[in-house]
């Protein structure tokens, strides 16, 4: 398939062979070492920093430079927690290979897929779970982590992510994913706060025609003020890896929080779009764009000197 033909449905049972070799690896010792250095005090701090991107893996052309990219910036950041779509087993390889400090949990064994990442040193898993999407055809899901974390006080949080149906024609599906999504949201235990981090590939009128989110489920971007500079996730008037020949812009990308019914709450301090700048290739690392979130974990004094 050409740079701007691509469409993930077609392609489910096509996945690229991925193009690692021994020249890729010399280029990647660097990045490795810089993975694997020890965190800053800073990064110890009471603070969840989460990173959700679809890292086009599908998309072979230039895929050693841009994996080296993405290995960078995730090196740049250090989050707490990734959030991967568009993932394939070629890639999986390289970053479990690279990215030591991390737990690796992917939503399916082949094809194309999501991921969470949890930083060992951050994070620990209690479980997973794989919530199949009924009449998918693009053979999406929503993959589930239940943590706790070494900064919250030990307090529960449930991670998810997912990449719900693309294109356009497929709004339905979409909506009833989207709806899945959210009902698995609302009832997940109550002491647990709830971070949905993906490729939703939402249109605005699509959450309308639902009636908005849910009560309880926040949109993380609406809750920072709807900043300009990070709302576009999706630009085909900057990026042009798929060389499509008219601007879009969209939000395909969200980050959805919903609280624990008590306790220690997380608060959204910023969000950041990462993956801007081109590389020596002349491609970006992915037709989308990183999300960045960073937020504060805020525990009373009653509550701390409690635990």
């Amino acid at each position: 398939y050409t740079r701007h033909q691509q469409n993930p449905s077609q392609h489910r049972h096509n996945i690229p062979v991925f193009p690692y070799n021994r020249h890729t690896g010399e280029d990647l010792s660097q990045i490795n070492q810089l993975m694997n250095r020890k965190p800053s005090s800073s990064s110890r701090s009471s603070h969840l920093t989460v990173l959700s991107w679809n890292i086009d893996c599908l998309d072979t052309d230039n895929i050693s430079h841009r994996v080296k990219g993405l290995l960078s910036q995730f090196g740049k950041y250090s989050a707490n927690v990734v959030l991967l779509q568009e993932l394939v087993p070629g890639c999986l390889t390289i970053l479990q290979n690279i990215m030591k400090d991390y737990q690796f949990l992917q939503g399916s064994e082949d094809g194309y897929f999501t991921a969470i990442l949890l930083r060992k040193d951050r994070v620990q898993l209690l479980q997973s779970n794989i919530v199949k999407y009924p009449t998918t055809e693009m053979g999406r899901n929503l993959l589930i982590a239940n943590v706790r974390s070494f900064f919250f006080l030990g307090h529960p949080l449930c991670i998810m992510t997912s990449h719900l149906e693309s294109c356009k024609s497929n709004s339905q599906e979409r909506l009833n994913q989207l709806r899945r999504v959210w009902k698995w949201i609302k009832e997940a235990p109550e002491d647990h706060t709830v971070i949905f981090g993906g490729d939703t590939n939402l249109r605005d009128w699509e959450v309308k025609k639902l009636g908005g989110l849910p009560d309880g489920i926040s949109d993380v971007w609406e809750m920072l003020g709807e900043p300009e500079e990070s709302k576009y996730t999706w630009d085909t008037s900057i990026n042009d890896n798929k060389e499509i020949p008219h601007s879009i812009r969209l939000r395909f990308d969200r980050l959805f929080l919903r609280a624990a019914a008590e306790g220690a709450q997380l608060r959204p301090e910023s969000m950041t779009l990462i993956g801007l700048e081109k590389l020596k290739c002349d491609y970006f690392i992915s037709d989308h764009w990183g999300i960045l979130c960073t937020c504060k974990c805020e525990v009373s004094e009653e509550l701390r000197v409690n635990e």
